[in-house]
């Protein structure tokens, strides 16, 4: 990569040759995080068994999916060997479903009315909720489809014989996948080498099912971001008092210079707010303070008029000849101060700057919560927190549960989407590489999986550069010369030698194809979530359809690959007709065609996927 920054850049046509040496940097770094994953791969041994006193509660979460589905994977939950209590986490809120799970004998729980007129935060709301009606020592987390073995809960609680241990997280296995996993499904390589890697660095994912957690350390992290979360409000409360005091002095220069002083004095009590809050002073005292002399300022502006309007009083009643004294008492005054109505204007600013620092959090419908909500992808984001505070995860490698996969390429796509909106939003709102608590290791094996979706934006220049070439004849490199080659061999021989040895046999060729041939979903992952967390637009959540969706081949959902395909198809044709009429390179068009037929390789999977019309048990028999 030095030698094509220093050498090989053709810098008359940069507007093409910098993107494509740009994006094969990427492709560089990518695959030195993707070793650096691997390098610590950790295959773990069969944890000790679990003595039999400690409390389980396994939550079965549900928003619309079929009732009969759920009550499958409940039924099942409820057969689990080790003592416990399964609960369907119903955030539909369905009568049936609540008749269901009680003529069973399982427990349900839906939102408590403190939710109302809320934000529900989605997957994340519903288990913070679950949370606070629940008391088991350990969570077991699955998703409605997941159907658990009888022994999962044996098999993982072992782990947690280390105290440190906050998680252990099992694979997603799919029994709706032909041995061709058209839609890529079951992610071999993630749920085994890439899991297991990151395991070796103490950085094993949480994927949102399939999952155990300790309840002591969610609620740890749980009161933790509610403290960080309110001295963040503080902070952002104290940085805008500046602006609001100087608009409370314009727009009451006239009410006299007591008005002033209390606005100065108001002005000295947020200076030393914000220094007790870099001192790390409890926020409840800082709090507590600082209201307390806001009180004191809006008391002493109310004091003031009400001085000069018993005077006037006392002089009605003098020259009207009536000997007795208008009074007003201190109780009066102190009611008049914290009316909503008080005529005195300054008061309004003031009081605006008191609500502001609400440390009940009133917009949420619980002050306390564990599991993240500032993303739709709640699992990452609550194991990241997790080990910011210092506890470690475990990824046991042993399939426990079975569940449905996308049965269309409609559904595939809103999945996705979803998990890569989730990733950048975490990376912008969370950046790992900045977040104290996290080892080196841990902050890379994080940044990794978010780099991974910037792979969109590489996808396009890789498919741009052979089609301008074989085109327009513009050249992306100084020349497709011999440096060129015993440069680029080495590296791509390299790269797929270094999955060849990870995968260990599992087939990873359908993650590679998914990589390139989802470059839109990865585009409008990275450029929603960044819309959500810089201008606060809503990304909403999709739950998975546990069902087939729509008739006929989505064409409309992939038209972006329908057009890539079709320009490096014309491409290729109008290469070979340049180098035959000698306006084209023939070193140059040769190449550029081999990798224009890698590209189509690689897309050709999303029209397969479009075509493909579900699993059915025929194929089961197959295999």
């Amino acid at each position: 990569m030095v030698w094509r920054w220093l050498f090989s850049v053709n810098w008359s046509a940069a507007w093409i040759s910098v993107p494509l040496v740009m994006v094969e940097t990427y492709s560089l770094v990518d695959a030195f995080l993707f070793g650096l994953t691997m390098w610590k791969l950790r295959v773990r041994d069969t944890p000790p068994a679990p003595p039999e006193d400690l409390t389980v509660d396994v939550f079965i979460t549900t928003y619309n999916e079929p009732i009969d589905l759920v009550m499958t994977t409940a039924r099942a939950a409820s057969r689990i060997s080790y003592p416990h209590k399964t609960w369907i986490l119903d955030d539909g809120g369905r009568h049936a479903m609540k008749s269901a799970a009680e003529s069973a004998g399982i427990g349900y729980i839906t939102r408590s009315p403190d939710w109302e007129n809320h934000r529900r935060h989605a997957k994340a709301g519903n288990l913070n909720n679950a949370l606070a009606a629940t008391q088991g020592e350990f969570l077991l987390i699955l998703d409605a489809d997941q159907v658990p073995e009888p022994g999962i809960v044996h098999s993982m609680l072992g782990h947690f014989a280390n105290e440190k241990v906050a998680l252990v997280q099992t694979p997603q296995w799919f029994h709706n996948v032909t041995d061709e996993d058209i839609l890529g499904s079951q992610a071999p390589l993630f749920y085994g080498p890439i899991q297991q890697g990151k395991d070796g660095w103490n950085a094993a994912f949480f994927c949102g099912s399939n999952a155990m957690i300790r309840r002591e350390a969610l609620m740890q992290i749980g009161i933790t971001g509610y403290v960080q979360g309110v001295r963040t409000t503080v902070r952002q409360t104290l940085r805008a008092a500046d602006k609001v005091i100087a608009r409370a002095r314009t727009e009451h220069a006239a009410t006299g210079p007591h008005v002033f002083q209390a606005l100065e004095e108001v002005e000295m009590a947020v200076r030393n707010a914000r220094k007790d809050l870099h001192d790390n002073r409890p926020v409840a005292s800082i709090t507590y303070d600082f209201q307390r002399k806001v009180d004191a300022a809006a008391r002493s502006i109310v004091t003031a008029d009400v001085a000069s309007l018993q005077a006037d009083l006392d002089e009605i009643g003098r020259l009207s000849g009536d000997n007795r004294t208008v009074f007003i008492d201190d109780a009066t005054i102190d009611r008049l101060a914290q009316r909503d109505w008080s005529p005195i204007g300054a008061i309004k600013s003031v009081r605006k700057m008191v609500q502001a620092l609400d440390v009940d959090r009133s917009d949420e419908a619980i002050p306390v919560m564990p599991m993240a909500t500032n993303s739709v992808t709640e699992d990452m984001a609550t194991c990241m927190r997790l080990h910011t505070q210092g506890w470690e995860s475990v990824y046991h490698h042993e399939i426990q549960a079975k569940g449905l996969a996308p049965e269309d390429l409609r559904t595939m796509l809103t999945q996705r989407l979803r998990w890569a909106q989730g990733t950048m939003q975490v990376f912008f709102r969370e950046n790992p590489l900045l977040q104290n608590g996290l080892s080196a290791g841990q902050r890379l094996m994080y940044f990794s999986t978010m780099w991974s979706y910037l792979s969109g934006f590489a996808a396009v220049v890789y498919i741009a550069a052979p089609i301008i070439f074989l085109c327009f004849g513009v050249l992306p490199v100084a020349a497709f010369s011999v440096d060129f080659f015993a440069r680029l061999i080495p590296f791509l021989v390299v790269n797929q030698i270094l999955f060849f040895v990870a995968a260990r046999g599992r087939k990873t060729w359908r993650g590679q194809q998914y990589s390139i041939a989802l470059f839109p979903v990865w585009i409008k992952a990275c450029t929603t979530a960044a819309a959500n967390v810089i201008f606060g637009r809503d990304l909403g959540f999709a739950v998975t359809p546990k069902t087939r969706q729509g008739d006929g081949p989505p064409w409309s959902l992939i038209r972006p690959q329908l057009v890539a395909i079709a320009a490096l198809v014309i491409a290729a044709v109008t290469g070979l007709i340049r180098m035959f009429v000698g306006a084209g390179a023939p070193a140059g068009t040769l190449v550029n065609i081999a990798w224009v037929a890698f590209d189509l390789v690689l897309l050709s999977v999303i029209i397969r996927a479009a075509l493909y019309k579900g699993y059915t048990p025929t194929e089961d028999g197959e295999k």
